[in-house]
């Protein structure tokens, strides 16, 4: 962890187990930050809510207790729902697949809380499976976690560089289970909690209830790509998502959704275990978002290259979370998109979500982009 003697932490708390043990390790280590807890949701007459913020704040308070921290709410729910929900709705309605948990840490963990109250201390510490390091030249790098599978380097990729640099993750350095015998040798009321699934800003709430509550119902056809063949109707387009599976309904299966025409209303769809249709290995990203530099200005300098061409890197990738990393060649266009191809075709590229990139050791993140098909 690094070195935080004679900096002022706000820590970030959300009730779970991760965050309560980041502050126990923040204050094994002597420092003594301010807790604050982000009250986010959906609106707030939903039951559900406020009987999952009533449980948050619970255990958020009795680790502010045990260590004789101060802790204070601060409630940015209309600015999540300004930024994140509108760009998780807008990107729906565009047959892309958003990922808002991504711009929440962007926006509001690291975004808003920082113009309201972060502004004031030299650190964020947040309960992320990640870790920061700093190089020879004194920049700071995202790095990934020990234990793949509790990684999320892939949702804190879009941070902006200096974002990156307040920011602190005491358990990224600790696979899950050591973090469980930290919150039970610690006696921490979390320790047994179940970690939090799916969507931060839904709670208990059903996705497609959400979506159809603001976007409504708009069916469609649904067609088998091989046959030409209807085979039922969709109730909305922005239901499904590209490597989709499960949840189509249509027997003789199994089926995957490999195409959203949004111009016709068409759900394209191919069958099989293995159906090639529904794999990509080669894609673009757009606007390309780099973390700490941009590595082809870098390799650049390094080959002093004066043509003005890019040369191609390899890299390891995510497209979504998962503990799996795909080895890659990118390009960098005259456009500034990514040219992405990859040493094994994926399932479920699918437009709008992060293209995440690294070194080839799987080791440092690089940045992120959304992917395009073209």
């Amino acid at each position: 962890m690094r070195n935080l003697q004679g900096k002022r932490v706000a820590a970030l708390l959300s009730g779970g187990v991760d965050s309560s043990v980041a502050v126990a390790l923040l204050v094994e280590q002597g420092i003594r930050p301010d807790l604050w807890y982000i009250q986010i949701g959906p609106e707030r007459e939903t039951t559900d809510y406020t009987c999952t913020i009533e449980e948050d704040l619970e255990m958020a308070r009795a680790v502010a207790y045990k260590y004789r921290l101060p802790l204070e709410v601060i409630d940015l729910h209309k600015d999540y729902w300004e930024k994140v929900v509108d760009y998780t709705m807008t990107q729906v309605r565009q047959g892309l697949t958003p990922n808002p948990d991504v711009m929440c840490n962007r926006l509001i963990k690291f975004g808003v809380f920082d113009e309201r109250v972060g502004k004031d201390y030299d650190i964020i510490a947040t309960g992320h499976y990640a870790q920061t390091e700093e190089d020879e030249a004194g920049l700071v790098w995202l790095c990934t976690s020990p234990d793949p599978v509790k990684d999320q380097t892939d949702f804190l990729a879009q941070l902006q560089p200096w974002q990156l640099q307040k920011a602190c993750f005491p358990i990224g350095h600790l696979p899950k289970a050591e973090v469980r015998a930290i919150a039970e040798r610690e006696h921490l009321s979390a320790a047994h909690r179940k970690d939090s699934q799916g969507i931060c800003f839904l709670g208990k709430i059903n996705y497609n209830d959400y979506i159809r509550k603001f976007l409504g119902e708009k069916p469609g056809q649904v067609i088998d790509r091989a046959t030409g063949r209807v085979l039922g109707m969709h109730r909305g387009l922005w239901f499904h998502t590209i490597g989709q599976r499960k949840g189509l309904g249509f027997g003789g299966g199994p089926w995957f959704v490999v195409e959203k025409d949004m111009e016709r209303n068409i759900l394209w769809v191919v069958n099989g275990y293995e159906p090639a249709d529904s794999y990509a290995d080669h894609f673009c990203a757009a606007a390309p978002h780099w973390l700490t530099v941009n590595p082809f200005e870098k390799a650049e300098e390094c080959c002093h290259q004066q043509d003005g061409q890019h040369p191609a890197l390899s890299m390891s990738l995510k497209i979504r979370h998962t503990p799996d990393f795909t080895d890659a060649t990118v390009t960098q266009l005259p456009d500034g998109r990514l040219d992405i191809r990859t040493a094994h075709p994926l399932q479920g590229v699918a437009p709008g979500q992060f293209c995440v990139l690294y070194d080839v050791q799987h080791h440092r993140c690089y940045g992120s982009g959304e992917i395009r098909l073209s």
